[in-house]
């Protein structure tokens, strides 16, 4: 199992301070330097979103990652005219199309491809034509799953979120939920990824969903490494991963 790396709460940090001094020689911390410890520490990739209103990560800092940083390139994205353009200039390894309010503190729920099929099968029609393999991160629903290899897309990144923040019973429900849905994808042979509340005490209950070839981990990573540095963040939880019994 892969291990993505999002950086987009490095760039939070730096814009608490430096929003409004983009070209300030003071600016940190670098989501650069922070993609390529990384890197180095055995990441598989490492992933951004881009958001329409700019709040974390902005344009130039994909650029710098994708020029500099020797790992695939995951870009999350909505689905607008916007966001492709960007997307197709960028040419990033692969695009993860999301759903985005500008209310929402951080992306939560998956992205209702039932509801917008054409629109989204559209996107991802262009993206795949401009050589950019694509995933479409939904609410673990055999629904949703069906609507999302509908559209042509490479893969699925299943939201963890419900599941990260159920207790008891109501996680059991949330792992069932996650495996019908990993199965049905697999079924569909979409490559099955997951991600949103992963953390270092959470991933064990996941090893029971099946079919998880990359998961998407960002906040508990830059979390732990405000403790034990980006490095030491990143091998822990490598090594937590290959417990998985895939």
């Amino acid at each position: 199992m892969l291990l993505g790396v999002n950086i987009d709460h490095v760039a939070t940090l730096r814009q608490a301070r430096y929003a409004l001094l983009p070209d300030s020689p003071n600016a940190e911390p670098s989501p650069l330097q922070a993609a390529l410890d990384a890197a180095e520490a055995g990441a598989d990739s490492i992933t951004i979103h881009v958001r329409g209103d700019r709040r974390h990560m902005q344009d130039r800092d994909a650029f710098e990652l994708r020029e500099q940083c020797p790992l695939p390139l995951n870009l999350e994205m909505g689905v607008s005219d916007g966001m492709l353009a960007l997307a197709l200039e960028l040419k990033p390894e692969f695009v993860c199309l999301v759903p985005e309010s500008r209310e929402e503190v951080t992306t939560e729920g998956g992205l209702d491809v039932l509801s917008r099929l054409d629109e989204v099968k559209a996107c991802v029609d262009r993206l795949r034509t401009a050589g950019i393999r694509v995933s479409l991160f939904i609410d673990p629903d055999v629904g949703q799953v069906e609507a999302a290899a509908e559209t042509g897309g490479e893969m699925i990144e299943l939201h963890t979120g419900c599941f990260a923040n159920a207790l008891g019973d109501e996680r059991s429900a949330e792992i069932e939920r996650l495996i019908d849905a990993a199965r049905c994808g697999a079924g569909m042979e979409l490559q099955v990824n997951a991600g949103h509340g992963i953390n270092y005490g959470n991933l064990p209950a996941l090893f029971e969903v099946p079919h998880l070839a990359e998961l998407n981990i960002g906040h508990a990573i830059v979390s732990r490494a405000m403790r034990v540095g980006m490095g030491e963040a990143v091998r822990e939880m490598k090594t937590a991963m290959a417990q998985y019994p895939g």
